[in-house]
């Protein structure tokens, strides 16, 4: 029985070897005809242009205080938000008084009012879900409001309270100075932020407006009168902007604007410019040691630019090239050298941001990536990029662009930016039309125009006894202390 079962498989096996193999063979060429006659997936589909982008209606309105507003209709849901930038910000402070600005941005809002202390204002928001918030950054001061339409009176009559009468009440005070102070405690801990902070010094100088930061002795040194004072400084209907975006209807907002916000006296308030970027370029390495690491944060690079510079569009572009075609691909995806790998040509409104390449590597491999973000920050200033690299940096600029317009409260934001700024209201549309023409050569222009191998700023932040070569390889090293200075002493605490 085996044997015949042998049999019948081998005489089948032979027939289809005589009579198969021929059409075997047909049908293997045939398959490599199809195969080779078969379109790329990228040929197979056609995608159409992105659609116009619709910006919704703009009114724009002066109260007769002249406080400058924005307003948006948005009827899809049943609420409202507000948001003002007030000219002002950290830059402004007195040097001995860092702290000033962000302690009286917070207690604005937690001091309370003449007529209700902080906590009651906390207590009338809570039960109608609405929210005022208030606070001053660097360049600016910001209120953010959030409210149901229905208490849209009670709301504007709590914001304009806040703004017209605030308190500024000592304990309040008080617990700001403790959280300003625990925030320097723990600048420390983090290396990112370290890196972060310490590289802005690098670029802006110390003592800059635009990288000091408070310590313990600015923070013990303000008093209440100096909040009173930055307030009554800065603090007008004159100096503000003011966008609101909701479910209402213009008229009915324009004039409870004015019955509230609009009883607001101007001050004729005369803030001065942005203090000037002095940057002289330099090439030096810097260390800041810490030995409880095994990873160092890796950054280089020099001063930045504006957003209004004519070569912004091509920068954008060489940027996306450099950070992602370039570094990231050699650096992390070739080399595995990397837990993340990042680039950025930074530009500001009104203040030059920082052009920085970084990287957070195993300590074992510290300078071997230092050399290769070098070596790929000079290549790109040598050569032009490619039809693909600078097809992808568009696409990935241009898919992304939508995102700018996915909400009324985005776009409206966004324009009160532009208006606080002194830039059109449609920057944001120019922009996408100018990266669009954006070609080869323009991207290799401006990195021969802006970019500086030869005289950038590195800084690593990590352990040295681990790196896989010293650092002054590189060049003669400066160790940055970031010691934090103590408290100082009160009065009768001895020396």
């Amino acid at each position: 029985m085996k044997r015949d079962i042998t049999q019948f498989v081998s005489l089948k096996v032979k027939r289809f070897t005589k009579a198969g193999i021929i059409g075997l063979i047909l049908l293997i060429a045939l398959s490599s005809i199809a195969l080779w006659a078969q379109k790329s997936p990228k040929d197979k589909f056609i995608y159409p242009p992105l659609n116009p982008i619709q910006v919704p209606p703009i009114e724009q309105v002066k109260l007769s205080n002249g406080l400058r507003v924005f307003l948006v209709e948005d009827h899809e849901f049943p609420t409202i938000e507000m948001r003002a930038l007030v000219r002002t910000g950290s830059v402004f402070e007195p040097e001995n008084k860092l702290g000033l600005a962000a302690i009286t941005g917070e207690v604005l809002r937690t001091g309370g009012t003449k007529n209700l202390s902080g906590d009651e204002i906390d207590q009338i928001l809570e039960q109608i879900a609405a929210s005022i918030e208030t606070s001053i950054g660097q360049t600016s001061g910001y209120i953010y409001v959030s409210l149901m339409k229905d208490d849209l009176e009670k709301v504007l009559s709590l914001l304009a309270d806040i703004l017209m009468n605030p308190a500024f009440r000592e304990d309040k005070i008080q617990l700001a100075k403790i959280k300003q102070k625990s925030y320097i405690a723990r600048r420390n801990d983090d290396v990112g932020q370290i890196t972060q902070r310490e590289f802005a010094k690098l670029i802006y100088g110390a003592k800059s407006p635009y990288a000091r930061h408070p310590e313990y002795a600015t923070i013990d040194s303000i008093t209440r009168e100096d909040i009173l004072n930055f307030y009554q400084k800065y603090f007008s209907p004159d100096n503000m902007l003011l966008a609101v975006v909701g479910d209402f209807q213009v008229p009915r907002m324009k004039a409870k604007l004015e019955k509230t916000l609009g009883q607001w006296p101007a001050k004729k308030v005369k803030v001065p410019s942005f203090p000037p970027v002095k940057y002289n370029y330099v090439y030096r390495v810097n260390l800041i040691e810490k030995p409880d690491v095994n990873q160092s944060n890796i950054m280089l690079g020099h001063i930045g630019g504006l957003m209004n510079n004519p070569d912004y569009p091509a920068l954008i572009i060489m940027n996306s090239i450099l950070s992602l075609e370039r570094m990231f691909k050699k650096i992390r995806t070739d080399e595995g050298l990397a837990y993340s790998v990042w680039g950025r040509y930074g530009a500001g409104y009104a203040v030059p941001g920082i052009f920085s390449c970084g990287a957070q590597t195993k300590s074992e491999s510290t300078v071997y990536a230092i050399k290769l973000m070098l070596q790929e920050l000079k290549r790109i200033t040598q050569e032009e990029v490619t039809d693909e690299e600078l097809r992808r940096a568009k696409d990935q600029y241009l898919n992304g662009f939508v995102f700018n317009f996915d909400s009324k409260t985005k776009i409206l934001s966004r324009i009160l930016t532009y208006a606080y700024f002194g830039y059109p209201l449609d920057f944001m549309e120019r922009l996408k039309k100018q990266v669009e023409r954006v070609t080869k050569k323009d991207v290799l222009r401006v990195a021969r125009k802006y970019l500086r191998p030869e005289q950038v700023q590195i800084l690593v932040v990590g352990n040295p006894q681990n790196f896989d070569q010293s650092l002054e390889v590189l060049g003669p090293v400066t160790k940055i202390d970031i010691t934090i200075p103590p408290p100082p002493k009160k009065a009768g605490q001895g020396k």
